[in-house]
């Protein structure tokens, strides 16, 4: 992943990242019409997208430091992907091309308030799943305050190899492991479980909503849940609930439920991983958990209330005023 030819990508040593992630990449096709299914619709906007670039662009938003790890195909796609990185702040040098893969295509369609069904196209195999540990810088994995990883990694060779790598090379700092389960990916929930454990034997946080943590634990009560991701090994558990809000428990005993905040939701897709851009601040930040639920939720809300994911991520004083203002306006 890494050419030392390239000054752009070489490995000499540089200040910590504050956050790095690694995972899910591709281009978000979202129909400017909403209520409208994919049969009808006839125009679409363009977006970064895939979970790992969402939460780097919401970091990065937030004036955090951060850089990718992921793959693209070698195609005009791919060149897009990289443009908006770099627009977006996020650095860009473990983002390599795949000869012969396509760059992955989401579509969705656009039905308020809940109901957003995704349409991946990651055939016949998605770039970011030609991750390998031999290509991995992990001294700058291992020195990043926070290395955000997903579940989506974990599916298939050899990108769990190269992810399971990265979790072992960390020693300190944060390591978030975002369940990110998304059964397309996988063809058995059983079988995502034993790799779901690994990763977590490794992570000090998880976040996941009521599916994701149930696909982790077995458990769906959200605090049967939480108990069970520590119990697994991590030290803070984050159930995200959707309209019930979002539970935090840590290790030391504490916890924190914190309602969403109003929003007149167009398009929930991004929200997940606006929370997560906006966990990552308050973890850095050493904020105590029930403002870090607050302001994650609002950033997600936030993002709720746009159509687009990766250019819908908000800056910091958007989410300080939704905070304040109780509400998304």
């Amino acid at each position: 992943m890494t050419d030392p030819t390239d000054p752009k990508e070489s490995s000499e040593p540089t200040e910590p990242y504050d956050v790095i992630t690694m995972g899910r990449i591709g281009v978000d096709l979202y129909p400017l019409q909403s209520g409208v299914s994919l049969a009808e619709v006839t125009t679409f906007g363009k977006f970064l997208g895939g979970s790992a670039a969402n939460v780097a662009v919401a970091a990065a938003r937030l004036g955090r430091r951060v850089a990718l790890i992921t793959r693209t195909g070698e195609d005009p796609f791919g060149t897009y992907l990289h443009q908006a990185l770099r627009e977006f702040g996020v650095d860009d040098r473990w983002v390599s091309g795949v000869a012969g893969l396509p760059t992955p295509v989401t579509f969705c369609e656009v039905f308020p308030p809940d109901d957003f069904p995704l349409y991946f196209y990651r055939l016949p195999k998605a770039p970011d799943l030609e991750m390998y540990e031999g290509e991995l810088d992990l001294g700058a994995i291992a020195a990043a305050r926070i290395f955000w990883m997903t579940g989506t990694g974990l599916c298939a060779e050899p990108s769990r190899s190269a992810t399971l790598a990265a979790l072992a090379a960390r020693s300190a700092g944060v390591t978030v492991f975002d369940l990110d389960w998304r059964p397309m990916f996988w063809g058995d929930p059983a079988e995502a479980r034993p790799h779901y454990a690994a990763a977590l034997a490794h992570a000090t946080v998880a976040v996941g909503n009521l599916d994701e943590v149930e696909i982790a634990t077995g458990e769906r009560e959200p605090r049967a849940a939480a108990r069970a991701l520590l119990d697994a090994g991590v030290e803070l558990a984050v159930v995200k609930q959707g309209p019930q809000g979002v539970l935090a428990m840590n290790r030391a005993g504490e916890s924190a439920e914190v309602p969403p905040l109003p929003v007149t939701v167009l398009n929930g897709l991004g929200a997940g991983d606006a929370f997560g851009g906006a966990l990552c601040h308050g973890l850095l930040a050493g904020w105590e958990l029930e403002r870090m639920m607050r302001y994650a939720n609002a950033a997600g809300a936030i993002v709720a209330s746009r159509l687009e994911c990766s250019s819908a991520m908000p800056f910091a004083g958007e989410v300080a005023s939704a905070v304040e203002a109780g509400g998304v306006l």
